[in-house]
């Protein structure tokens, strides 16, 4: 028997993002953000709030990197999402973490996450219902220790981190359970 539980949003997995953009002086800001996903084969929105720093900096720029949280660096993936960049002024300093220029886009490449999109800005959609950053990405940089023999991000090997909207805790990816456009064709035979 199903209960009730009112307005919960209730999906699940959600994917933790590590999105980072450099301010009008080229410092590296970083949130966490849990509600993006893939728009398109080239493009990301990411359902963040307008006065985040790392907006406002997105906006200046026209420049960001999302990059997928592991488990390996949860506590730090964590920090970027309870510190805010309006408040803290040393809040990337504060992990150690190194940040280079990423060679596509005006923006920072945290250099400790496995995996990095590199994008610029797309579109914004601000509404009574949203605000989205739209990016394009213009290219994905990966750590050869995420990679299967056929040179494409291996999930069973990079551990990504996701986010329980439920009960607030973090999960990592891992066993494959089967193939996409493979699992149910027997249904078409029917």
């Amino acid at each position: 028997m199903k209960k009730n539980l009112g307005v919960v949003p209730a999906v699940y997995p959600m994917p933790v993002l590590m999105v980072a953009a450099y301010d009008e002086n080229g410092k590296v800001n970083v949130m966490n953000a849990a509600w993006g996903m893939i728009c398109d084969m080239d493009k990301i929105a990411l359902f963040i709030s307008e006065n985040h720093k790392t907006t406002q900096n997105i906006l200046k720029t026209k420049a960001l990197t999302v990059a997928i949280a592991d488990k390996a660096h949860m506590d730090v993936a964590d920090f970027f999402g309870i510190a805010s960049g309006n408040k803290m002024a040393d809040k990337f300093e504060r992990t150690g973490y190194k940040a280079s220029k990423s060679e596509f886009v005006n923006a920072p490449v945290i250099e400790e996450f496995p995996v990095t999109m590199e994008c610029t800005l797309a579109d914004v959609v601000n509404n009574d219902h949203m605000y989205c950053i739209v990016a394009k990405i213009e290219n994905v940089k990966a750590d050869e220790s995420v990679l299967s023999d056929n040179g494409k991000i291996d999930p069973s090997k990079l551990n990504a981190l996701i986010f329980d909207q439920f009960q607030h805790g973090y999960y990592v990816t891992g066993e494959k359970v089967g193939m996409a456009w493979d699992a149910g064709k027997d249904l078409m035979k029917k």
